[in-house]
């Protein structure tokens, strides 16, 4: 189960009046959502909730709410922060099964920029998406999913299938897209450019 717990309690008022009451008494307003119950409005202290927040381990993650003495398995689907003060302001939370199937988007990484030829002769990582949307168990969600770099070159693409992904997890998306490709640079271009003329 999870190791984070957020302790909620149920809000009366809704709407922006309600929202804005319950900023003022010191915590984040949020709506419980998902299965065959109804969406309750709900709130956690706001110094509980950022400390969830900070471990990094809140969004699209497996944690468990507990109200009272009842306690259920949930998944951060949203956080809203302030533009300016980079408060949270509002969170959406989904009921789940511990085992079910549920789809979320997991950030992409990518490491050994330094061992792609490509990227050493000045070409550029464009990343054309930052996550991909996969078809998990609620309790085996990946933290990230990172792609290795490694012999890559000018023209390369980087596509979904390319990653490795967790057993009993699959891409969610429609086709084999790119998420990333090794673009070259102007520079570059004209290096190689130049390299043909002489060969003439």
């Amino acid at each position: 189960m999870a190791d984070i717990i957020l302790n909620v309690e149920v809000r009366d008022r809704t709407g922006t009046g309600g929202a804005r009451e319950t900023r003022r008494a010191g915590r984040v307003p949020g709506v419980l959502y998902g299965g065959a119950k109804d969406p309750v409005a709900i709130s956690v202290k706001e110094n509980e909730f950022r400390k969830a927040l900070y471990t990094g381990k809140l969004l699209g993650h497996l944690v468990t709410l507990k109200y009272g003495d009842e306690t259920q398995p949930v998944i951060a689907k949203a956080i809203d922060m302030h533009p300016v003060t980079d408060q949270p302001v509002h969170f959406d939370l989904y009921r789940v099964d511990e085992h079910q199937q549920i789809k979320i988007s997991i950030s992409v990484h990518f490491k050994n920029h330094e061992a792609s030829p490509g990227l050493k002769r000045g070409g550029t990582l464009n990343i054309v998406r930052h996550d991909i949307e996969l078809n998990c168990p609620a309790d085996h969600i990946p933290e990230e999913l990172v792609f290795d770099l490694t012999g890559l070159d000018i023209g390369d693409a980087i596509r979904v299938s390319a990653f490795t992904l967790p057993i009993g997890t699959s891409a969610a998306l429609p086709g084999d897209l790119v998420i990333a490709t090794v673009a070259g640079s102007s520079a570059s271009a004209s290096a190689a450019a130049g390299e043909g003329s002489g060969d003439a």
